[in-house]
């Protein structure tokens, strides 16, 4: 009798165990876990007419950014102030991350550094470049476009001054509310202001 009772007793808590995990499996589609579709950046591989190069090794750090850009999810402004997301898509990785892989890659696709890459990754630093992600989204406020803005500052690292900084902008237009049309026009401002970046930053170093 006793056997049995903790038998049903056992049988109970794996009963209850059960139903927490519906439950909480439940909460969470509730709570938007709908899966999304996952988007990109791609680099620019390509530089028309671009001569100036470097010897010089340079850093990237991960790019600072405010709190409703460091994320994954496509950031859609419909003005000056009011910020929402795509619904059902996102990116690849937090913003800051995608644009510090993608910036490397596109000064590796120029052709014109002797190395780039990020911190811990065994390299002797001349140059580091630090970016803010000012903008990185799509701007719906009655003339659809995609916006990108990126601070950039290059700083010598053999003695810690500043060699420039400049803000890069860059916007494209936007055919459509669809994911795929609003993150075409994002890769389009984004080819755009890397490309700027990389021939400024090859002229001042």
């Amino acid at each position: 009798m006793v056997s049995f009772h903790c038998r049903l007793a056992q049988m109970s808590r794996a009963a209850v165990v059960t139903a927490l995990l519906a439950t909480t499996a439940g909460c969470a589609a509730l709570l938007g876990g709908e899966e999304r579709a996952t988007f990109d950046v791609v680099a620019p591989a390509s530089f028309d007419g671009l001569q100036s190069g470097t010897s010089a090794q340079l850093l990237i750090k991960e790019p600072s950014a405010v709190s409703v850009l460091d994320s994954e999810r496509i950031a859609i402004r419909s003005d000056a102030f009011e910020v929402s997301y795509l619904a059902k898509a996102q990116w690849t990785d937090s913003v800051p991350k995608l644009v510090q892989a993608r910036m490397i890659q596109t000064f590796e696709n120029s052709g014109r550094t002797r190395a780039i890459g990020r911190p811990g990754e065994g390299l002797l630093i001349d140059y580091q470049l630090a970016f803010d992600v000012r903008a990185f989204e799509a701007v719906s406020d009655g003339d659809s476009r995609a916006v990108v803005r990126f601070g950039v500052k290059i700083i010598n690292e053999r003695n810690g001054r500043l060699v420039g900084q400049r803000v890069f902008e860059a916007n494209a237009p936007v055919a459509g509310h669809d994911a795929d049309l609003v993150v075409e026009g994002i890769n389009q401002a984004f080819n755009t202001a890397a490309d700027d970046i990389v021939r400024w930053v090859l002229q001042r170093i």
